[in-house]
């Protein structure tokens, strides 16, 4: 599901920084978090996702998550947005 959800998203963000931005602006329809990432890291955009009723789903790993964004490296956070 995770590789065809990224793959068939016109508009999407990778990282954490990115991501937050996105959210600010009421932009990201599907927020995806990996579960072995620091929970720091992840506290302030699963707040918001919660307070403001944004779908997150949880992936197992920083590496999948990064292997589905189409990227060599893992990463924490991605999203998709609104078209």
């Amino acid at each position: 599901m995770l590789d065809e959800t990224f793959k068939n998203a016109k508009r999407k963000t990778v990282g954490l920084k990115q991501t937050q931005r996105a959210l600010e602006k009421g932009l990201v329809r599907l927020l995806f978090t990996a579960n072995d990432a620091e929970p720091h890291v992840l506290r302030p955009v699963v707040e918001w996702c919660a307070t403001h009723n944004v779908e997150r789903i949880e992936v197992p790993s920083m590496k999948e998550l990064g292997k589905a964004c189409g990227i060599e490296v893992g990463t924490a956070v991605a999203a998709t947005l609104l078209d």
